[in-house]
């Protein structure tokens, strides 16, 4: 593998995205920021990175034919989804920088991966058993993990492949709508769900962003705070545990990982993600450097941005604005495009689906507090509804 750092590369330099989503678009809007074009593969004709990306080859993101395109065009290569085959990655690998590592998305893509690496490295997880077939649920020690979550062990994101069980028979239904394998994982009592956005170069240097604190909605990400109102030990080991991640992937690029605090006190590691992450959308406004620009950094070899707050006395807070906010028509945008301490971001989706991320807004506010009922406020007055 030719890592990232091992040589510079120049502004004016194409940069690969595999895959265009709202992650992939945002990324290509840094990277124009910084001087370099962007080509993006992905299926789709309307993917919101389309619009900004440079050249966008339209085909499956494991359509070998396609990755020769972009290996002839790119002089680096990252991607903004887990759905990316490793193999790609092995592929461009050999002929360009990556980030991340093929040993990185091979791990997170796969969550009976994921848990077997956290467990035997010493990280700390809820409780969980591998469910490779209904069959498994006859094995010892499953009722003792009851009520609990069935996730499907890949493609399952947003709330997505998950299922709430209580029961064995509600286990059985689970793993048979699931048609494959699983982790079954025990629901633990929560006191808090946070996030931390590593950024690292090749050669170990390291920024971390401000830690946000997460509220999910229907296994969506619904609204992420900053700073984090917790105790100063609990984000530090939250730190320190990410990194240390970081270090044992040998991880270049941007990585999150997200935390579950319980209520008795223990930081448990829920799931990773080789990628920028949602819980980092208010770098963009916020940080002196967003997660976005720190990941084109990351490839290209550049040194690390600043990952602090650019008002560290304030309050911010991001919020998603989901499909069904356009369920009566158009939103209006008044309010949150007025005020000075809202920056709203749309992602050019075209079709508005409930649960679909069309968008975010991100507001400043002289407290936490006050960023969220800001907020919650323009949210809400953007309903068509609100329209006077």
């Amino acid at each position: 593998m030719i890592a990232p750092g091992a040589r510079r590369i120049a502004p004016g330099a194409m940069l690969g995205v595999l895959g265009g989503g709202q992650l992939g678009r945002m990324f290509a809007m840094a990277g124009h920021r910084l001087g370099y074009r962007v080509a993006v593969l992905d299926p789709d004709p309307d993917c919101p990175a389309a619009g900004v990306a440079n050249i966008h080859i339209r085909a499956a993101l494991d359509d070998a034919k396609a990755w020769d395109a972009l290996a002839g065009e790119c002089a680096a290569m990252t991607i903004e989804t887990e759905s990316v085959p490793a193999e790609a990655l092995r592929y461009f690998g050999a002929r360009m920088p990556i980030a991340p590592g093929e040993r990185a998305l091979y791990i997170a893509q796969d969550r009976r991966r994921e848990k077997h690496f956290l467990s035997t490295n010493g990280f700390a997880t809820a409780p969980y058993r591998e469910i490779e077939a209904p069959s498994d649920i006859e094995a010892h020690g499953v009722d003792a993990l009851l009520p609990g979550l069935l996730k499907a062990s890949r493609f399952g994101y947003d709330g997505k492949g998950q299922h709430t069980v209580r029961s064995r028979r509600e286990l059985v239904d689970a793993a048979q709508q699931l048609g494959g394998p699983g982790v079954l994982e025990q629901r633990v009592d929560l006191a808090a769900e946070l996030s931390v956005i590593v950024a690292r170069s090749a050669d170990g240097r390291t920024a971390v962003h401000p830690v946000p604190l997460n509220r999910h909605v229907a296994g969506i990400l619904d609204l992420s705070v900053v700073p984090a109102q917790l105790p100063q030990d609990i984000r530090s080991r939250a730190v320190a545990e990410s990194l240390r991640l970081a270090t044992l992937l040998d991880y270049c690029g941007v990585l999150c990982v997200e935390f579950f605090l319980t209520t008795e006190g223990a930081l448990l590691v829920n799931e990773i993600a080789p990628r920028p992450h949602n819980s980092g959308h208010f770098t963009l406004d916020a940080c002196h450097t967003s997660q976005f620009e720190q990941q084109v950094r990351t490839l290209a070899g550049l040194p690390l941005g600043d990952p602090g707050l650019v008002m560290p006395q304030q309050g911010v807070a991001m919020v998603n604005l989901l499909g069904q906010l356009w369920a009566d028509g158009e939103p209006c945008w008044n309010e949150a495009l007025s005020n000075p301490n809202v920056r709203l971001h749309l992602y050019g989706k075209s079709t508005p689906r409930p649960g679909r991320k069309m968008g975010h807004l991100t507001c400043m506010a002289d407290s936490v507090t006050d960023a969220q009922v800001l907020a919650s406020r323009i949210r809400a007055a953007s309903q068509p509804a609100a329209i006077s």
